[in-house]
């Protein structure tokens, strides 16, 4: 049969029956068309374009409705649903919903997209036509992705996780296309598949690519550090025999942090009149 799944056709309008269209390719080749789905005014003999799929009944039928991925074209695929029997169920903007299989996802489910995450995809069939996701490549990643300028360092960007390996998370941000790697020691915890967050760029390199951290900046980490303090003084009662004369070895193993990094918390605290220091004691104001 000439006409295929997974593909747009340029069809001809040729009959309609009770609840659908036939549309022909005029060397003799058929598919159906739901008949709610002709534009108004549309006629008999028209040409119209549309996308072949496979129905439920093993044949070919088609939609106007043209997806904004294709087989050998990539884009994003928003999640509608995940089970672990049959993968992920994502939306390719056309009448059928399309499966990303198990297989193809990560071994660790608990890094399996969520709904609403967006999947950078082509798409596929299989020997019987059926439509699934096929996630890109690095190869391809690298081929379709866009050079991103100097200017975009220490820059917060949107991106989408693509790819998932100990060493790191691969994303690419959106909308711009900027490839990112971000090294595992420049996230707290690894983003799931699809997954968008928000990323710093710490560097841009020769190629156009970045690397990028899911870490706050310094300044954020201050305030971090101080909610913690605040923390710790509220279970406490309100005092803690720690200030900013505490060894770092106190301060290492009761806070996990630094002593600069508690002494710089301890005076955002003192500047907002949290807290005073008496003592050899640490004690909250108000």
């Amino acid at each position: 049969m000439a006409l295929h799944p997974g593909l747009k056709a340029l069809l001809h309008i040729k009959d309609r029956s009770t609840s659908q269209w036939i549309l022909t390719d005029g060397s003799g080749d058929e598919v159906t068309m739901n008949a709610s789905e002709i534009e108004e005014g549309q006629e008999v003999g028209e040409e119209i374009e549309v996308f072949l799929y496979r129905n439920r009944q093993g044949g070919i039928s088609a939609t106007p409705m043209i997806p904004h991925i294709l087989p050998s074209e990539y884009g994003w695929a928003k999640v509608l649903k995940v089970s672990p029997r049959e993968g992920a169920v994502v939306d390719i903007g056309t009448t059928r919903e399309v499966y990303v299989l198990p297989a193809d996802l990560p071994p660790v489910q608990e890094l399996w997209p969520a709904q609403g995450d967006h999947i950078f995809m082509t798409l596929r069939t299989d020997r019987y036509g059926d439509l699934y996701g096929r996630l890109a490549t690095e190869e391809k990643v690298l081929e379709l992705c866009e050079r991103a300028p100097a200017e975009v360092y220490n820059k917060d960007l949107k991106a989408r996780a693509y790819r998932l390996l100990p060493v790191g998370s691969f994303m690419l941000s959106v909308p711009e296309n900027y490839r990112v790697f971000v090294h595992e020691t420049e996230r707290e915890a690894e983003p799931r598949l699809g997954e968008e967050k928000t990323v710093r760029v710490i560097d841009v390199k020769d190629d156009g690519t970045l690397n990028g951290s899911l870490l706050p900046r310094k300044q954020e980490r201050l305030s971090d550090d101080a909610e913690e303090i605040l923390r710790y003084l509220e279970n406490a009662g309100g005092q803690m025999p720690f200030t900013d004369k505490s060894s770092p070895d106190e301060i290492m193993e009761m806070f996990g942090m630094s002593k600069a990094a508690f002494k710089r918390a301890l005076g955002r605290l003192y500047k907002e009149r949290r807290i005073v220091q008496e003592d050899g004691w640490t004690k909250l104001l108000g």
